[in-house]
């Protein structure tokens, strides 16, 4: 059965009795419907006294084509906690329609471990994604028309890009303003997908409302003519912005399969932003329950990193557990099994492959310094020597190996791995970081390449450095740094999968996102408008002749 199929076959709870379970009083709760609404940021204050309850990230190794079940397991983890009766809450992001209907699918789970409504949540949800397209399209409009009435802000550069939640590479440059109208300014310009945009990096940042509205503010649009930045708030545009951002802003309510709360809000990309839901979302579920089971996209070496590194700095907090999920047959894949073949046993590819796993586990364990378990999302052809070995390997290093069942069980396939994580939360620890916020931004980024990709040096191009300093002088230079670097390795080389020899990571550009107050080094060939695959899934998507959605994975 498709996991659209199973998402169907379960009757949910009207929203409103899973905002009851976690004691959410009607006046606080806006409904979209039967089984999705949002509730008010307002109701954080009701609950200010309230104590935090343990949060639990869940990452994973280096994604493959094979796909790893990061969403899947936290979803099951959640259930299973519920099942061992402790009230867990999640806290995901809002899948974009870029991987949608492009090479990855939906991001809602999988088999019997989803979020529903699965076509809602993957498609227009309620909204918010859309409102933070419309905000930063504004921006971009009030520019080009302070350009068209005279420009009395001296605007000489404008770094502005537009964007559009799609991958659409044809947007990546393109130029504007040729209507040939007597003061049109045309100009070049081009799109970032939704995801990957300041907005949504403030969006899942900002404390409240006004700390919103002053992030939007401080973004830099472009430079005058004395190479000095101009900011949104000099074109007055933070006041619209925030409006339309408002209502998006409170965070949304839905359930899992089994009936359990589930807030999804927000959804920056990991591989080009900083890969988190929502500050807001993530601090409500932590007052709603005794658990919280968050996501960081993609591996360890970007999602979470960025999580601990940025959004805990950020929001003043840290996981108290990180979960590390793998599939035997992506780490067989990591060790050079060829996909054809990945489901027969391989267990010399599979001991190589292990590698991966093993270093990212070294990084949350060892350098970051946080407990960690590692979850195997279990399939049918995995072969018990296989299983021996990974459990021989995770054990010499003293790791925690809980195999779980949930896309067949939902939670009960993940008790142990529940009782596991309960466990390692009770284990004091303090989170260090990989850099202090003091250290120039090229150290900050060698700090992440050394210590967390195993680089040996990074290369700066001779712009990236010359941005570097601009920031530094500008007074920014104390900004976390978010690297936006390819997904399926350690390196920058997509290709380079094992990463046996040394490597350095080579820093193209560099982008000051002041509203967001953190710098991005873009490397390798990274771009922040996605494209299409040859074959991509909205050729699979479509309404069958009851009018219901097919096709969505």
């Amino acid at each position: 059965m498709e996991d659209i199929e199973i998402a169907r076959s379960v009757v949910p709870e009207r929203i409103g009795k899973i905002a009851e379970s976690l004691k959410i009083p009607d006046e606080y709760l806006e409904q979209y419907g039967k089984y999705k609404a949002k509730i008010s940021n307002k109701y954080m204050e009701k609950l200010k006294e309230k104590e935090d309850g343990k949060l639990i990230l869940v990452t994973s190794i280096n994604p493959t084509p094979l796909g790893e079940g990061k969403t899947t397991i936290s979803i099951g983890l959640a259930d299973a906690i519920n099942k061992c009766g402790k009230r867990a809450v999640l806290a995901l992001r809002e899948p974009s329609l870029g991987p949608v209907f492009g090479i990855k699918g939906g991001a809602t789970g999988g088999g019997y471990a989803q979020v529903i409504p699965m076509e809602d949540i993957n498609l227009h949800f309620t909204g918010d994604i859309h409102a933070i397209t419309s905000a930063n399209n504004l921006l971009a409009a009030m520019i080009d028309n302070h350009l068209y009435f005279g420009n009395k802000l001296g605007i000489k550069r404008v770094i502005w890009k537009r964007c559009v939640d799609l991958n659409d590479r044809c947007l990546r440059k393109v130029e504007v303003g040729l209507s040939k109208e007597k003061r049109q300014v045309s100009r070049e310009d081009g799109f970032d997908i939704t995801v990957a945009s300041e907005i949504m990096a403030i969006f899942c940042l900002a404390r409240d409302l006004k700390d919103l509205e002053r992030r939007l503010g401080n973004i830099v649009i472009g430079f005058n003519e004395n190479d000095e930045p101009v900011y949104a708030k000099d074109l007055k545009a933070e006041g619209a912005m925030t409006v339309l951002l408002k209502d998006a802003f409170n965070p949304n309510l839905v359930q899992t399969l089994e009936g359990n709360p589930a807030i999804i809000h927000g959804g920056p990309f990991a591989n080009i932003a900083h890969g988190c839901n929502s500050v807001v979302a993530t601090k409500m579920a932590m007052r709603l329950g005794d658990y919280t089971v968050t996501e960081a996209g993609f591996g360890a070496d970007l999602g979470a990193e960025k999580f601990l590194d940025i959004k805990c700095r950020a929001a003043s907090i840290e996981p108290a557990c990180i979960v590390c999920v793998a599939t035997i047959k992506a780490l067989k894949y990591h060790g050079g099994q060829a996909i054809d073949d990945i489901k027969n046993e391989n267990l010399e590819c599979l001991d190589k492959g292990v590698e991966n796993l093993l270093r990212h586990v070294d990084n949350l364990k060892n350098k970051f310094k946080k407990p960690v378990v590692v979850a195997i999302n279990r399939y049918l052809q995995d072969t018990e020597n296989e299983i021996s070995l990974l459990s021989d390997r995770l054990r010499e290093k003293g790791v925690e190996l809980s195999l779980a069942e949930v896309w067949a069980h939902g939670g009960d396939g993940a008790i142990d791995l529940a009782e596991k994580v309960m466990k390692a939360t009770d284990e004091d620890s303090k989170l260090e970081f990989m850099y202090d916020l003091n250290d120039s931004i090229d150290e900050k980024i060698r700090c992440v390449a050394k210590k967390v990709y195993g680089a040996e040096d990074v290369e700066f191009s001779d712009e990236a450095m010359a941005e570097i300093e601009k920031i530094q002088e500008l007074g920014c230079g104390n900004f976390p740094v978010c690297i936006a670097k390819t997904q399926y390795s350690f390196s920058d080389d997509p290709k380079n999968l094992q990463c046996e020899e040394p490597f350095k990571i080579h820093v193209k550009e560099i982008i000051w996102k002041n509203g967001a107050e953190f710098v991005v080094a873009i490397t390798g060939n990274i771009f922040t408008m996605p494209g299409l695959p040859e074959i991509p899934a909205a050729e699979k998507i479509g309404l069958d002749s009851d009018g219901n959605i097919v096709g969505l994975f």
